[in-house]
């Protein structure tokens, strides 16, 4: 079975390095296309789902943002198995001050460099990298994503509306997640202490639970 691969924000494929997949599973990573400033998340899900071969059954994976991109293609290409890592299903789950940023426009007057520009201690609290490995990784992966699009991608979040969940979805959620939490969410698995870095720090954990959802 294809399982397609959907990083999260600003990221790529190094994101899943960890992961040891089923060697039954043939993995496709899709890569961001370009985006146009005023299109709306399910819009580009949608342009960057013509790459799936939704002929035959497959499965989608989704991290963080890639999450929600996710989300939307598995509403309309239907995957035999959806799994999001790290992310939020429901619009109404995205934490209260992410609406009101974008609620209030304060967004419209950063200009995209500064998303970049945040120090590393900032950065690696949010996220929750703890060894130089892990905070190696998410500055090369910060350093070398697209400014714009880093910027349209955090606007789409900010703004984005779903209030269906996907049949056969899965949801998996670190306990300690300092970026995308909620109260409201309950995810189908939690990794204790989890942090939004799970995907990496956890991948023994949650590499078994994806070929286990995917080849059940």
């Amino acid at each position: 079975m294809n399982v397609y691969l959907v990083s999260g924000l600003g990221a790529d494929k190094r994101i899943f390095s960890k992961i040891g997949f089923d060697k039954k599973l043939n993995i496709v990573h899709l890569d961001w296309i370009p985006f146009d400033r005023k299109e709306l998340m399910k819009d580009y899900a949608g342009r960057l789902s013509r790459a799936i071969d939704a002929s035959k059954p497959f499965a989608l994976i989704g991290v963080s943002f890639g999450g929600m991109i996710a989300v939307e293609i598995a509403k309309v290409l239907k995957p035999s198995v959806t799994i999001i890592i790290s992310s939020t299903i429901l619009s109404k789950h995205l934490p209260f001050v992410y609406k009101l940023v974008g609620k209030l426009g304060f967004l419209d007057i950063i200009p995209p460099h500064v998303l970049k520009a945040s120090n590393n201690l900032t950065r690696n609290y949010f996220f929750g990298t703890k060894s130089s490995e892990e905070k190696k990784l998410l500055k090369n992966i910060i350093d070398d994503s697209d400014s714009h699009f880093l910027k349209w991608a955090v606007g789409s979040i900010l703004n984005w509306k779903n209030d269906i969940r996907p049949e056969n979805l899965f949801h998996i959620h670190g306990t300690s997640d300092r970026i995308l939490y909620s109260n409201k969410a309950k995810p189908d698995f939690t990794i204790k202490n989890g942090t939004h870095f799970a995907i990496y720090q956890n991948a023994d954990v949650i590499s078994k639970l994806i070929n286990k959802l995917i080849l059940r």
